[in-house]
């Protein structure tokens, strides 16, 4: 059953990002053109993704369960450090050059063609990479 709630929860994710044109680098890039040919149209779609995720986070913190029974969990974390910040930067950084989120570029691979496959094996290859150095630096701080 949680298959099939993800499956169609993927489903839901991935219509949502065409639908709103996030799929799209052209459009991300031109959303975030501010000094070029600015396309202002995502800013709605972020301004609806904020207000949805405010309520759902809202509602989730009541319940002690998910629906499907499993127990609710949320990051409790209110600390902003410098890796928090560095991440932010990066993701941001790469979003605007590339025009990709990891969503949307997962969504691209099977229509997207090889820049799209360098965007995410490059995403998959960082990903390897801060896993491998949050071990090394927890072996050495325990």
């Amino acid at each position: 059953m949680q298959l099939l709630f993800a499956l169609l929860a993927g489903l839901v994710f991935g219509g949502g990002l065409i639908l709103s044109g996030m799929a799209d680098p052209s459009k991300v890039i031109g959303f975030l053109d501010l000094a070029g040919k600015w396309d202002p149209s995502l800013a709605f779609v972020m301004a609806g993704a904020i207000g949805v995720g405010f309520l759902a986070f809202r509602l989730a913190g009541r319940r002690a369960n998910s629906l499907l029974g499993e127990p609710m969990q949320l990051p409790t974390s209110r600390h902003i450090d410098r890796r928090l910040v560095l991440g932010s930067l990066a993701f941001g950084v790469g979003w605007g050059l590339a025009g990709f989120c990891p969503g949307p570029a997962l969504l691209n691979v099977a229509v997207g063609g090889g820049k799209v496959i360098l965007f995410v094996l490059a995403m998959l290859g960082g990903m390897a990479l801060f896993e491998l150095s949050a071990k090394m630096f927890a072996r050495r701080a325990g």
